[in-house]
């Protein structure tokens, strides 16, 4: 297949590209530097400067959009508040705007989401059918998945990846825990009682190739591991497979004042269960935070 992604230059997308290449996919990724696409993907991606450039008579088989910048790099300043908006929804727009034109339209669209879309819900159980928060991280996954579901009235089949906390040691989350914890300075987060609902990378590229093939697969997928954590179990686990101590805790209200209104991300949590996943048969290599942890860093 001809395959085309955006942000393919990220965690997930480098880690994806790999794979589909080593399958023998022709792969283009669309990046607004378009001149380290070869560099972090691979020498014969293509790269796709403008979805502009994606001219009618031009056809992929298949979209996979992972683009969006970063939601915890900075404050949430209104300002930032739309460049997060316009990096995933009008982006998302477009995207669907170029499918309506393509001459060959793709057969599947996988797009970007995340477990955000629950909102902070306590100890809850949280299935795909669950519904949404209220909070700003819920309201933007909502318009994120509202805008890729606009290419279903095009023909094609649209898969939602609702994405937990992606566990690798090229990025993401363990890149900024895991120099402190091998400092011996691993903290927990306030109370430790948040839920994190994470996955390990292999995992994740196996569901995102499994959606991709699957025709009968389509809507929203958690894209979890079946065995979520509290933040206090994360700590923990994680110190140990270190070998260090994490013996400190970083106020809430220590959190709130650096991070402002973004703290919701790290003090509240979701916990999520890849019910849909499981259910259509999908086999998940790493179920528990231990084997996860030693794969990457045992």
């Amino acid at each position: 297949m001809h395959i085309l992604i955006t942000g393919g230059t990220g965690l997930i997308g480098r880690h994806l590209c790999k794979t589909l290449m080593a399958e023998g996919h022709e792969l283009t990724v669309f990046s607004r530097n378009p001149g380290s696409v070869a560099e972090k993907c691979g020498a014969g991606v293509h790269a796709l400067a403008a979805l502009a450039d994606w001219t009618p008579d031009r056809g992929f088989d298949a979209v996979i959009n992972l683009a969006g910048e970063p939601i915890v790099d900075a404050r949430w300043t209104e300002r930032r508040k739309q460049v997060l908006r316009d990096s995933r929804i009008a982006l998302t727009e477009e995207l669907v705007s170029r499918i309506a034109a393509a001459k060959r339209k793709p057969t599947v669209l996988l797009s970007g989401s995340a477990i955000g879309y629950y909102g902070g819900r306590g100890d809850a159980m949280l299935e795909e059918g669950s519904g949404s928060g209220a909070d700003f991280p819920a309201r933007l996954c909502v318009d994120w998945e509202a805008a890729a579901t606009g290419a279903e009235k095009h023909g094609v089949r649209v898969c939602l990846l609702r994405t937990g906390l992606i566990l690798s040691k090229e990025g993401g989350l363990l890149a900024r825990m895991v120099p402190p914890f091998r400092l011996g300075m691993g903290a927990r987060l306030s109370d430790g009682r948040q839920w994190m609902s994470w996955i390990h990378i292999d995992d994740y590229v196996g569901m995102v190739l499994r959606l991709l093939r699957d025709e009968q697969m389509r809507g929203a997928y958690n894209m979890t591991a079946p065995g979520p954590v509290t933040n206090k179990e994360f700590t923990a686990v994680l110190a140990a497979v270190l070998h260090r101590p994490a013996p400190f805790v970083a106020p809430a209200s220590l959190l709130r004042l650096s991070m402002g209104e973004s703290a919701s991300l790290v003090l509240e949590g979701q916990r999520v269960l890849p019910k849909r996943m499981l259910a259509a048969g999908q086999v998940v290599r790493f179920e528990k935070l231990e084997d996860a942890l030693q794969d990457l860093f045992g």
